[in-house]
């Protein structure tokens, strides 16, 4: 029983790093892509700027949820924690969000993992929340700085 504790959590752990990796590199795309437009952002009109900056923003955080929640639904899968793809996604989806409707739920072996999957959804959200607001707050001193 120990030893299914510690796997579980060693999993979970490894896990929430290979998401937080991925939506790093993601993060380091948009940053990117900010940076090579500033000329183009602190140019007037400055109000559609700030919506296609909002709108990149909120795509890149779209896009570490579903990288993450793709990372999750794999692992449950290889692990032969579920027996289609789709219930994989879908309980990584429920889990993720903190959603948590009960209707799937991991066999009580693998249990910990929901609450890891949980964890690494409150913290992507809360990264990808930040993310947004710093950008078009960056963004927008920029403007008002030029």
């Amino acid at each position: 029983m120990t030893w299914n504790l510690v796997s579980q959590i060693a999993i979970g752990s490894g896990l929430v790093i290979v998401s937080v990796l991925l939506s790093a590199l993601i993060f380091m795309a948009l940053e990117i892509t900010v940076a090579r437009a500033h000329r183009w952002l602190i140019r007037r009109p400055h109000l559609p700027k700030l919506i296609f900056v909002l709108l990149a923003a909120v795509i890149a955080a779209l896009g570490m949820i579903t990288v993450s929640v793709w990372v999750w639904a794999l692992a449950f899968l290889w692990l032969d924690i579920f027996a289609t793809l789709e219930e994989s996604l879908y309980f990584a989806l429920v889990c993720f969000t903190t959603l948590g409707f009960g209707d799937v739920i991991l066999p009580q072996d693998w249990r910990i993992l929901s609450g890891m999957t949980a964890a690494n959804g409150f913290l992507n959200i809360g990264m990808m929340s930040a993310i947004v607001i710093e950008t078009l707050r960056l963004v927008r001193k920029n403007q008002l700085d030029s």
